[in-house]
């Protein structure tokens, strides 16, 4: 699942418009890349280290359209 790279859904949300901050993780692994510059897929925020035993702090459903996010849930 990417990471996404905010403190909280709700700044999240005040992004749209704006290019995504994210870590992708599955290519770390040999999956395919999940970020697309249309379409829409799932992340979460790991405030700890990636690679820790971090807390998510939130789900999101994002939705980019032309490399910029559009929608947020």
């Amino acid at each position: 699942m990417m990471i996404l790279n905010y403190p909280s859904k709700k700044e999240l949300k005040e992004n749209i418009g704006q290019e995504l901050k994210y870590t992708e993780t599955c290519t770390d692994w040999g999956f395919p890349a999940e970020f697309m510059t249309d379409g829409t897929f799932c992340g979460c925020n790991r405030p700890h280290d990636y690679r820790g035993t971090g807390k998510r702090e939130f789900f999101a459903t994002v939705t980019m359209q032309n490399s910029l996010i559009s929608k947020v849930s």
